[in-house]
């Protein structure tokens, strides 16, 4: 399994494509791999999710999404990797480039930047095949890297111009 290899299978194949679709087809995509090709497939998986997991992307969730747990940062990593390398890249070097997404997938017509169970899917299907676990790997460390985040709208607009524009709070 390359990087190219692993990019080809995450990315969306359109904006607006749902977390359902997404999972689907990151499922079909995945149950074609042999088993040791899985196991590659989820430690770059991992290895890419705990690149974003700082302070600074969560920032930028909770400006889009008022994201406030682990578990909805998670589905929001995913979200930003589903975008594919490219993006992945910008926005784990300047997370309010966000700002510049011209589409988003939508849920109830409010931007739905979350892809539920997307980073379990290998793991599953793993399991499913051998009756064994693969590693579990955290996707990030106790605590996001860099410094939290404030809450101030303020400071919030200071630091993310282009995300406050777009998600006015």
């Amino acid at each position: 399994m390359t990087e190219t290899q692993f990019w080809q299978l995450v990315t969306r194949s359109h904006a607006d494509q749902s977390s359902e679709q997404l999972a689907l087809q990151l499922q079909h995509s995945l149950a074609e791999l042999d088993n040791e090709s899985l196991k590659a497939f989820d430690k770059i998986f991992g290895q890419q999710l705990r690149r974003s997991y700082t302070w600074s992307i969560w920032g930028a969730a909770y400006i889009i999404t008022g994201c406030d747990s682990d578990y909805a940062f998670a589905e929001f990593r995913c979200f930003i990797l589903s975008l594919g390398q490219q993006w992945y890249d910008k926005i784990v070097n300047e997370p309010d480039c966000l700002g510049d997404l011209a589409e988003w997938p939508l849920k109830d017509n409010y931007a739905y930047p979350f892809v539920e169970d997307y980073d379990l899917i290998a793991g599953k299907l793993y399991e499913d095949r051998t009756d064994e676990e693969l590693p579990f790997v955290p996707s990030g460390s106790k605590t996001p890297a860099g410094k939290k985040f404030s809450t101030k709208p303020k400071i919030l607009k200071q630091t993310y111009p282009k995300l406050s524009a777009r998600f006015p709070f």
